[in-house]
């Protein structure tokens, strides 16, 4: 790893804020700028996997953990087929020192044509970003002079997340086999998927067939599945209409389950409206209650958006123990449920992961 001395002790690559506001640093990765959208991630382990998760497209993760890098990266630890962050931002980037490690953090986002900034005060740059909420930004780390008054335009000038289908710019392309064994046939919608999901559904005797996103619901009917999986992705659901419209014709007709994305997607097709969050919820350690049972586990998520005024047909089965948002639901006439958080993990605790007998069971009980 090139410890690039002169560039830390510079510190002429920055982030620069909608709001005027700059934090300095020194770059890693691509040399390239970038504009995004500005969050915060209390992970304390799991960057590979953060950086690899689709969900976060369109969004520069600062991770608040201080060292970052330290395991560097393996082939074993990718969430999807390639990094689809805008940029990544930490405080102290570390060089390997793990037997797993066949590649540099910095390395790999170059590979991937991903830029970086280290060496800013990201505990600051959290607390700003809880005060005023997630914001707009630019990266800048090309070498190139620019203005930081001009850096911070370009931000706001920036359509940012809101209203953008980013769904269909990160999905499968063409219909693919992840699992070709298995009791119960499930088609996943592709919204984002991440690969740890896949692999739990087929650890619950589920043969998996993943296809894109803007797939017409005739089409998956046609594949006769036991189930049909709605996956997490990112940016705004109420962007993503076509995806709403399938579910709605889906519904009744085959079970469903929905995780982050094809949580909201489900809420939407039911009557529920789903609106921003201040500063979202990005991390491996947020309290979710069972209120029918008064459990609690600890969860991943990852989103910036959130169901609200559940319609009657919907029944409220899970929420955030930090701010009593909504994380999960259920339809009280057909099968189909959904949760925010990840049960599938990587990274993060396992708490959840019956979700997925769950719907081993909702298929079996379905008489599929």
């Amino acid at each position: 790893m090139d410890f690039n001395w002169e560039a830390k002790r510079r510190r002429a690559a920055y982030l620069a804020l909608a709001d005027g506001t700059v934090f300095h640093g020194y770059g890693f990765g691509a040399a390239n700028d970038a504009v995004g959208e500005a969050v915060f991630n209390t992970g304390m382990t799991g960057y590979q996997e953060i950086v690899t998760d689709p969900s976060y497209a369109g969004q520069f993760v600062t991770l608040t953990a201080p060292e970052i890098g330290n395991y560097g990266c393996s082939p074993e630890d990718m969430e999807s087929r390639g990094v689809f962050l805008n940029a990544l931002v930490v405080h102290e980037l570390n060089p390997a020192s793990n037997w797993r490690a066949r590649e540099e953090l910095a390395d790999f986002l170059l590979r991937h044509g991903k830029p970086g900034i280290a060496g800013i005060d990201t505990r600051a740059l959290t607390l700003h970003l809880r005060e005023k909420g997630s914001q707009k930004a630019y990266l800048h780390v090309d070498g190139t002079v620019l203005d930081e008054t001009e850096a911070a335009a370009r931000a706001a000038a920036w359509e940012g997340l809101d209203g953008q289908d980013y769904a269909s710019r990160v999905t499968t392309s063409e219909p693919y086999e992840w699992s070709r064994e298995g009791k119960y046939h499930v088609v996943v919608y592709d919204f984002g998927v991440k690969y740890n999901i896949l692999r739990c559904l087929a650890g619950h005797d589920m043969r998996v067939t993943v296809v894109p996103a803007k797939t017409p619901a005739r089409d998956v009917l046609a594949r006769r599945p036991d189930g049909v999986f709605l996956s997490n992705g990112p940016a705004d659901p109420s962007a993503v209409g076509y995806a709403i419209e399938n579910i709605r014709l889906l519904l009744g007709k085959v079970p469903l389950m929905g995780i982050c994305l094809g949580h909201q997607l489900l809420g939407l097709a039911c009557g529920a409206k789903c609106g921003r969050l201040k500063f979202g919820h990005h991390g491996c350690n947020h309290p979710v209650q069972d209120v029918r049972t008064g459990c609690v586990a600890i969860s991943s998520q990852n989103h910036n958006f959130a169901l609200a005024d559940l319609p009657d047909c919907l029944e409220l089965t899970h929420i955030n123990l930090n701010d009593n948002t909504v994380e999960g639901i259920r339809h009280r006439k057909f099968p189909a449920f959904s949760v925010q958080y990840h049960p599938e993990a990587a990274p993060g605790p396992h708490d959840a992961q019956e979700l997925f007998a769950d719907f081993q069971q909702l298929m079996e009980h379905s008489g599929k």
